[in-house]
Parts: C-alpha cells; structure tokens; sequence
C-alpha cells in the first residue's frame, strides 16, 4: 500500500503543470522613458499571460544605461532569472562613454520592438513645422537646444544626421541628455529647451491633449497614431528606427537560455502582447535566436560607423 501511494504522488506530481519562473527585469534608466515603459509592459504582459508568475522591475538608470549594464552583468552571473532590457540607445552609448561592459557581456535574448524617433515642441512654441526648425538651426546650431535621451542614443544620432543632412555640423548641435523620457519631457512642456526628441509613443499623450506639437518622424514611412510628416518627405535624408531588445545574464547554460527565450517567445506571441504593442505604437520587429544576433552585431558595426560620422565617437 505504501509504495502504491507513492507512485500515486509521484504521478500526480508529474501531472501538475511546473511553477512559471519568476523574474526580475532591470530598466536601467528613469522611470518615464523607453526602457521602463518596455519593462513594465513585459512585467504585466507576462504576469497577465501566466508565463511568470512574478516579474519585479527595477530602475538603474546612469550613462545611457551602461550602469545599469555593468551592474547587471556582475551582479547577475549565471541567474536565469534575471533580465534586462535595452536596445539602440545602449548601443551607442556604450561607444561614446567608452563603457567596459558591453553586450557580449550578458546573453541577448531577442529584439522586441521598433519605433519611430518624433520630434515635438511645446504646444506654445512658435515653431509650427520641422523647416521652421532646421532654419534656426542652419542660423545659429548652438541657440536651438535639444532635450533627448543618452549621450550617443539614437535621439542624439537622429538629430546629428538631421543636422548633416541640412548641412549644419553635427558637432555644433546643442544636445541635453537626459536619463529619463519623464524629466526631458518636463523640459520640454516647461519651455526650458526649444525642442525635444523621443520615442514617437512617448510624446503621443500630450499631443493628443494639445500640450505638444509633433514636428517629424524620423522613419520612412508616416507613423500610426501621427499625422506629422517624415524628415525623407520633408526633404532631409534620415531614416532612423529605434528599436528595444532584452537580454538574460551572462553564464547560462544552454538549457537556461533556451527556457528564458521560451518565455519570451510565449510573450512575443500572446494576445496580450499584441494589444499592448497597438496600445503603446511600437511596431512587432520581433526576433530572437541567430537570426538576433546576427542582426546585432550588424546594428554595432553601422552604429559605430554612424557616431564616428558625426563625431560623437573618434
């Protein structure tokens, strides 16, 4: 009878579905931006789908998120469930700020989204459209001040190629980092710079409540949720996408990898992920596996290339 009640545990056990890992994800930047925004979609998008049953946040934000990085990728080590998000600002950031860490130093897992870079006003500016804009520009590079994100990122990047390709050098734009999308968008409603630069979803709220004025995106093609124009259709050739990415710690095995990209891969392809995407105007550019890291390596190359261009890195 014993033994027979022990199979039958046994067998129950075996029955009952596995606990969802629970993680914790680092924003390694301020609450209100990109980073964070991503991170906590993905804290309630995976809690929400059943694949985690916890998923904790936490802001680490300095130096384009190269702290956050570095203290991810040392403290982290072999920790299956930790994560971190990150993407094209990280990247530049990590070549301008001459970072000893960088994203060989942890274990990408997929890219998640992309986005086209916007370019807005305060509703009160007297600025009216993006030609008004470069005008200044072209008279006086130092006198228009930009509030964007890292030193490096892709605000940074976009606004030298705009500079470049209006014949202003990039050198001489007056560029404000700041760590977070919250306090560079207090700037920009405050009127203490003449312009910002952002993720288009994270200006989009206070366009559609009139305290913004979007000028441009900086993609291709025109962007859902806007009616402002391109930079290419306004006559300047820039084409820039952002895009976000989140990596596991380094030192997993393969089998840990493979269960974490599983989860995101559950993530990636879930209803809730899919409205959350619509909700926030980030576009599905999903990819994980070789496919990913190929990809990257390509995005390091042409991201260097770019900074050297205009002179954010020698």
């Amino acid at each position: 009878m014993k033994h027979t009640l022990l199979s039958v545990s046994f067998a129950a056990a075996l029955a009952m579905p596995a606990f969802a890992e629970d993680y914790v994800i680092i924003a390694p930047a301020a609450p209100g931006g990109g980073w964070d925004g991503t991170a906590r979609a993905m804290q309630e998008v995976m809690q929400a789908e059943g694949i985690s049953g916890s998923v904790q946040v936490q802001n680490v934000p300095g130096a384009g998120g190269t702290v956050g990085l570095a203290q991810f990728a040392s403290s982290a080590a072999g920790d299956a469930s930790q994560l971190i998000v990150g993407g094209y600002v990280m990247v530049g950031a990590i070549l301008t700020n001459d970072s000893p860490v960088s994203l060989a130093d942890v274990t990408p897992i997929a890219r998640l989204t992309g986005e086209a870079v916007g370019i807005a006003v305060s509703a009160s500016s007297p600025i009216q459209n993006i030609t008004e804009l470069v005008e200044m520009m072209k008279a006086d590079p130092g006198a228009v001040s930009w509030a964007g994100g890292s030193a490096g990122g892709v605000d940074h990047i976009t606004v030298g190629l705009l500079a470049k390709a209006a014949g202003v050098d990039p050198t001489s734009i007056n560029y404000i980092a700041f760590s977070g999308g919250g306090e560079a968008l207090a700037a920009i409603l405050g009127n203490q710079v003449t312009v910002g630069i952002s993720g288009v979803g994270e200006f989009l709220p206070q366009v559609e409540a009139g305290t913004l004025r979007m000028l441009a995106v900086s993609t291709e093609e025109r962007w859902v949720g806007t009616d402002a124009p391109t930079l290419m259709e306004s006559g300047y050739d820039v084409n820039v996408q952002n895009w976000r990415m989140v990596a596991a710690a380094p030192g997993l095995s393969d089998e840990q990898k493979a269960a974490v990209t599983a989860d995101i891969d559950k993530l990636a392809t879930s209803a809730g992920w899919k409205a959350m995407l619509e909700t926030k105007g980030w576009a599905d550019t999903y990819l994980s596996g070789p496919e990913f890291d190929a990809q990257l390596a390509e995005d390091i190359e042409a991201t260097t290339a770019i900074l050297t261009d205009i002179g954010l890195v020698q």
